[in-house]
């Protein structure tokens, strides 16, 4: 029987809105492709100039201390200047990393790209995409271009690669396997994520715009629930110990309104292409963000390629994290896995937002993907109500004041 995850097992993360890893920019709206589970409505004639970029950079850089910034949108390739974006973000120190579906990345744009400074790509690929040439292909068979694309930055060299994927309820059964593909190229693929899918249900709550009661059908993440949308992070882990009995997280966020559930739930695995040996511990983790925060005065956002595959220089840490100690054992029972590289690889998943009995909705608390809206910051997940009605909205349950 599967444990139950307790998030006092783990490293809460420091991160919070003011000293994060990671800030979110969207220099468009405008996409390519018409995902199920967006929540971004997409929007041709959106693409922002340079300095309206510039001026959102202001506002991160004067309120947020962050590591990387994930340039979203939309997707950001659309964007005629999305090479200056890169640059940009380079001459301010920090990361440039490019969130995209990749159906317009070239070997050629890429090579710019990595001139300009980028530091790292995530591909949000799933079955949900509509993607030409690729309707009606599984997880499973959509490998092949996850393969592709982490191969055409592996060639380039020295560029995070990184994979999102939305999980619905019938795509969970494949989450082992994609997992499993993961290990298969952990010396090219830095980090695995996947997104619990949500939507808003309005069987269970009302809107609310102070007094007045909205409807939420003018919002892109409003739709007719026909799957769940309460699947659980504790779901997904049982679903990776299927095929990893031992696999174990380290650290996480915990939600803006419980504190014991799991918005982001990160596990760090370190192995080969053939054998995962263990995991990161919690205090492993918590050495690694302190350590980096001292010295760079912010968090750790994506690690370079180059750290990843030093897999053997985390050992050392387990000298504190007995999870470490346990990797180290495993790994040196056999002498001549000392001429064998290891590697580190990240498995993080994502619990957006859930509306609670009390119609609360429950937030990732300290939130990387915090973007710019009117010269605040805002949660990026719920911009479309900034842009529709001004302000978050408020969700009670359904007849409170009956």
């Amino acid at each position: 029987m599967n444990s139950v995850l307790n998030h006092l097992d783990y490293y809460r993360l420091p991160w919070n809105l003011a000293d994060n890893s990671i800030s979110w920019l969207e220099p468009t709206f405008k996409c390519n492709l018409a995902c199920d589970g967006c929540y971004r409505r997409n929007e041709n004639e959106s693409h922002k100039s340079l300095e309206q970029i510039k001026e959102e950079l202001k506002v991160f850089t004067r309120l947020r201390k962050c590591d990387g910034i994930s340039i979203a949108g939309g997707d950001p390739l659309t964007h005629p200047e999305i090479i200056d974006i890169v640059r940009m973000i380079k001459e301010l120190d920090i990361k440039p990393i490019i969130n995209t579906n990749g159906t317009l990345l070239t070997k050629e744009l890429l090579i710019e790209l990595k001139k300009a400074g980028v530091f790292g790509f995530t591909f949000h690929i799933d079955s949900k995409q509509g993607r030409p040439h690729w309707k009606n292909k599984n997880e499973i068979e959509l490998n092949e271009l996850r393969y592709h694309l982490a191969r055409m930055l592996a060639d380039v060299k020295n560029i995070s690669c990184a994979f999102n994927a939305t999980i619905y309820e019938d795509t969970v059964q494949y989450v082992p396997e994609l997992t499993k593909w993961a290990q298969k190229h952990i010396d090219i693929v830095q980090v695995m994520v996947y997104i619990i899918y949500r939507a808003v249900n309005n069987n269970k709550v009302d809107f609310y715009l102070g007094p007045k009661k909205i409807d939420m059908g003018q919002l892109v993440y409003n739709e007719e629930i026909v799957e769940r949308v309460d699947i659980k992070a504790q779901e997904i882990v049982d679903e990776i110990r299927k095929s990893y009995p031992d696999f174990e997280p380290c650290a996480y966020l915990n939600g803006s309104e419980q504190a014991d559930s799991f918005k982001w739930l990160i596990s760090g695995r370190i192995g080969t292409r053939d054998k995962i040996f263990g995991y990161v511990g919690k205090k492993g983790m918590e050495i690694v963000q302190s350590f980096y925060h001292l010295w760079n005065d912010k968090y750790l956002a994506y690690a370079h390629p180059k750290m990843t595959r030093t897999g053997r220089s985390m050992l050392i840490l387990g000298l504190i994290d007995k999870s470490l100690r346990k990797v180290a054992v495993n790994y040196l029972k056999n002498p001549f896995n000392i001429f064998k590289k290891l590697f580190y690889q990240t498995v993080l998943i994502i619990q957006p937002v859930d509306f609670l009995d009390d119609g609360r909705q429950n937030m990732c608390d300290g939130c990387p993907d915090i973007t710019v809206w009117n010269g605040k910051l805002v949660w990026s997940c719920r911009m479309e109500e900034q842009m529709t009605f001004g302000h978050n909205v408020r969700t009670y349950p359904k007849d409170f004041l009956n």
